[in-house]
Order: structure tokens, then sequence, then C-alpha cells
């Protein structure tokens, strides 16, 4: 059996397997509703077929927009068919994803994103409109070297330091400054030594594949310190659970590097940020059912689907688009993609087609989500706002080719727009959430977590003053 990506028919086999391998902790992961992985971990000689077939109990209450104090039974319930080799352990170690299930209904908790994944591909299926749904996302990030935070009552403020930094450039170092560094918005695929990260970007790429999680490849990105690892597409679900194994990867490669990784959206002021272009396609008994005879080779299927996708992007932006930070980036000027219209040519537009000269390769590709994304939410929201443009028919309109940053002021103001800040999109989402509760995949409890969720998070950062205002408004 391949350590690549283990898969096991029931609890014994798996024994067996880590009998054979002496392994001594079993990593139980799973997903909070932010999208931040979580883990507990079981020493070997705890764990039977029991805990294995039934799962174990943990304390729902401590995870963030999850159980209240007197209801905080939960149970981790194994998948047996996503077992990986844990690198990073210093002991022999592998980790499980997990399901999250309700004690007192023995069902999906239905504030488990994952189990929200698992239930949009259910109604895809159940809507006839296909079998399979394939998303493949590009999430970039940022490297650094030195990263201080400052949130005190009396002193708020940052500072980064990368090697690359074009910020750097009369900085004294011991041993002399190489001067070799991309500029300001010069970062997308220079040489070496001009690009000084591809040697840590390969070793997390050779890491996820050791970790089952089929690599592409990797460069540098168009921001100084910014990068980008290339993965393949894959299931809805599957392609979640990868996109964790990718932030887990790259922030532990980062951590034994001596650096420090970020997804943060927009962590450096005037320069590029980083986003999450979201590929996506929907396959019916093994044939591509966005290809057609209609604009750039689509089937009037995948327009409707751009059309649910733009009708709905205010609200989607509340989970592809999830920190106060996601709307920095979102702005004109940093090939950010704010507005609301497709095209196969034009990478300002928010749903690109990317050119494919098969049928196969036919996809659209949303361009606005950021890497603080849950990515299990975030690809089932997209893929219900699609097929309520197919259930509906609701038409995008015609493609917009020209680019849409040199319109005239007149016309580009008829050009909707994604939101402007995290408390525009969770409006956004109270009034515009009907697609999403279909078929049970998001919950009305679902939603009202997260809001509150966001909502502490949206105050946080409201109350809090900025060193700019300051700079701004102290002597007015």
């Amino acid at each position: 059996m391949s350590e690549e990506m283990m898969k096991f028919k029931n609890a014994a086999e798996l024994l067996t397997y880590i009998k054979e391998n002496e392994i001594l902790f079993i990593d139980f992961n799973f997903t909070d509703l932010r999208g931040k992985w979580q883990h507990t971990t079981q020493h070997i000689k705890s764990v039977d077929k029991n805990m294995l077939n039934e799962g174990i109990y943990f304390d729902g209450s401590s995870i963030s927009g999850w159980k209240d104090i007197n209801e905080s039974d939960m149970i981790l319930k194994p998948d047996l068919n996503k077992v990986i080799p844990d690198p990073f352990a210093a002991q022999s170690t592998i980790k499980i994803f997990c399901d999250v299930y309700d004690p007192s209904t023995s069902k999906p908790y239905d504030r488990d994103p994952r189990s929200v994944a698992k239930a949009a591909e259910k109604y895809l299926k159940e809507s006839k409109i296909g079998d399979t749904a394939y998303f493949g996302p590009e999430a970039e990030f940022f490297i650094f070297e030195d990263v201080k935070i400052h949130a005190d009552m009396n002193k708020v403020g940052y500072e980064i330091d990368s090697e690359e930094g074009p910020y750097n450039r009369g900085k004294e170092y011991d041993e002399g400054n190489l001067a070799h560094r991309p500029g300001i918005k010069g970062g997308y695929f220079p040489e070496a030594p001009v690009d000084s990260l591809s040697d840590i970007r390969a070793e997390m790429l050779s890491v996820m594949d050791e970790m089952g999680v089929p690599v592409e490849k990797h460069h540098h990105e168009v921001a100084p310190s910014q990068c980008e690892l290339g993965i393949e597409f894959s299931t809805l679900t599957n392609c979640a659970d990868n996109m964790q194994i990718y932030k887990h990867v790259v922030h532990n490669v980062a951590n034994v590097y001596g650096k420090t990784a970020t997804f943060l959206p927009k962590p450096i002021f005037g320069d590029n940020g980083s986003g999450m272009h979201c590929h996506q396609s929907i396959w019916k008994t093994g044939k591509p059912v966005f290809a057609g005879d209609e604009y750039a080779g689509l089937s009037e299927t995948c327009l409707f689907y751009i059309g649910g996708i733009i009708k709905h992007a205010k609200s989607l932006n509340a989970f592809t688009n999830p920190s106060t930070n996601s709307y920095k980036r979102l702005v004109p000027g940093y090939e950010a993609p704010i507005l609301l219209a497709y095209s196969a040519r034009n990478r300002s537009a928010s749903c690109r087609i990317p050119y494919s000269s098969s049928p196969n390769g036919k996809r659209v590709e949303v361009r606005f989500p950021d890497p603080t994304a849950n990515p299990y939410l975030a690809f089932s929201a997209m893929l219900m706002a699609g097929l309520d443009g197919i259930e509906n028919k609701i038409h995008p309109g015609d493609a917009m080719d020209k680019n849409l940053y040199d319109l005239p002021v007149e016309e580009l103001a008829k050009v909707p727009t994604v939101c402007g800040s995290l408390r525009e999109a969770i409006e956004a989402l109270k009034q515009d959430n009907e697609y999403l509760l279909k078929g049970n995949v998001f919950t009305t409890d679902l939603l009202t977590g997260y809001i509150q969720l966001k909502m502490e998070e949206i105050e946080t950062y409201e109350t809090m003053p900025h060193p700019i205002e300051f700079l701004m408004y102290y002597s007015s």
C-alpha cells in the first residue's frame, strides 16, 4: 500500500498497517468554521477498532463558532479513506481526516465544513445537472524572515521583513547586501538569484507530494516574497482536503527553514495581494457539462453557472473573502478581479474562461476568492451559486473582452463589483442565502454561527484605531 494517500477498507486493515510500520501516534484532524486545521493526537496504545469505527469525543464548545458549553460533546469520526503520513512529527505519526458528528442526532454536525462539502456533492448528484464537481485552486502566499505584531491598548502596528523586499535595497547586512531582489510588482517568473525562494518552494511541493497531494509546479508570484504552488484539480471535498494539506505544508516547511509564511491576502501596502483563483467545472457520466458551442466553446449550462456566480457574488464574498484584510486586496490597480463580468481573454474580469483546445478542459476560473477562505465552505458556496444559476437559467449577459480598467467612467459605473468590505459581504449573506439552503447543504444554524463569528471580527477591526489614522488626523 502506498504511503502517499492511504486508504483502508476497515479498521482492522489500518491497525495492521500501524503495527507493521511501527506507528506510535494518530493525529485526528478536522477543520473549524474559520477554515483552520485542528487536531488531537492519540497514542497507538489507546487506539482500537471501536475508536476507529465510532470515533472519539471532544469538547466542541472550545472551537470558535461551534457548540455552547451546555452541549459541548461532539464526535470525531475518522475517514479511513484519507490517511496520510505526518512528515513534521518527531515520532512516527499518521494523520486521519475526520468528519464531525453530533452525538445527540448521530448525524454529521451541520457546522462541520467537511460535512457541508460532502452535502454539496450529494446535492449536485440529486439535481441531475451533473455527478461530479471539479475544483482547482491557485493559492498564493508570502514568505517573510521576521514579523512583529503589536495590537495593544496603547500600541498598534506591525513590521515585516524579507530579504527580497525592495525596502531592503539599502540595508546593511553582516555578509553584505547582494542586491538581487525583485522590484515592486517585479516578481513574476524571475530567475535566481532575483528569485531567492525556489528551493523552499520545491521543498514544499516535495513534501505535499509525499503527503499524497498531486503536485504540478511552483513559481514566484508578482510581489517580492510572494509564491504559488500548483496542485492538480480534484473533486470538491478531496480538493478542499488537499488545500488543508497545502496550507499545513507551507506553514511548516517555512517554519523548518526559519521563515514564516502567511496566506493573508494583503500583507504588503502598495503591491499585489494573494488570491486563490478557483477553476471549476461540472461533469456528468464522464462528460464535461461545461463544453458546448456558445461563447469560447462553453455550453449554455456553463453560462448559466457563471450567471449564478455573478448574481450571488456579494454573498459569496462572505465565504470566498472572509477576512477584513481580504478587501484591501480587492481594489483596482493590483490585478484584483473586482468587476463582476466574464471573459475568455480578460484577467480583470472576475470570471475568466481559460483557453483549452479540448472540451474536457472547459471550465470557469472564479478569480475573486483568496486563501483565507475555508476551502470546504467556499467551494460549496460557489457550486451552490452556480447550480442556482443553472436551475433558474440566469444568463450573465455578454462577455467583456476589453480591459475593464480602461473603460470610460460612465461605462465602468454600469459594471457591478464585488463587496468593498467584510461587513458588506456579511450583510449580503444575511439577505441572499436561499440558494445555499437548498438540499440542506448549508443550514440556517451554520449561517447564524458563521455570521456571529465574522461580526466579532468586524467589530474588533472597526473599533481598533489604526496607525494611519494618527498620521492623517492626529493634529486635526
